[in-house]
């Protein structure tokens, strides 16, 4: 069927619901990273971290559905790495909500792979930083043995 301006009509997909799944699913991801923070406030103000990172959520998630609402228009796309690039400084949180949410670039393998690598990567960062940084350090140590 085409519209009186002679193009195909937009299809509306129907988002997702924010269920308890979800906030169970993002809780368990945020445990570690949250621990992390805790223990960096003595050192830099804790309202600093939380709003920075709350910012970061909050502003991805506008970034995801501004991006979906082009999607659905026939508009230009936000580049998928303005996208990664908001979740590597820390807005990952938002990314993942949104992408459940609005079931924004679930589908696509490549996208999801790379979302999946930077989220490992800030685990990681959290739990090295509570352990002290000996993951980092025990892993320059093997690789400087194998170099020398």
């Amino acid at each position: 069927m085409k519209t009186s301006l002679g193009r195909q009509p937009v299809k509306r997909q129907h988002g997702g619901r924010v269920d308890a799944s979800l906030l169970v699913a993002l809780a368990g991801l945020l445990l570690v990273p949250a621990g992390a923070l805790a223990r960096l406030c003595p050192q830099i103000d804790g309202s600093l971290l939380l709003g920075g990172g709350l910012g970061l959520t909050v502003a991805t998630y506008l970034v995801y559905r501004s991006d979906k609402h082009r999607s659905a228009a026939g508009r230009r796309r936000i580049p998928e790495a303005a996208l990664h690039a908001l979740a590597l400084a820390g807005g990952w949180p938002g990314a993942f909500v949104a992408q459940r949410v609005l079931r924004h670039k679930t589908a696509k393998i490549s996208f999801q792979l790379v979302f999946w690598t930077i989220v490992l990567v800030h685990q990681y960062l959290a739990l090295d930083s509570l352990l002290g940084w000996r993951l980092t350090a025990r892993a320059a140590h093997f690789i400087v043995r194998q170099v020398t």
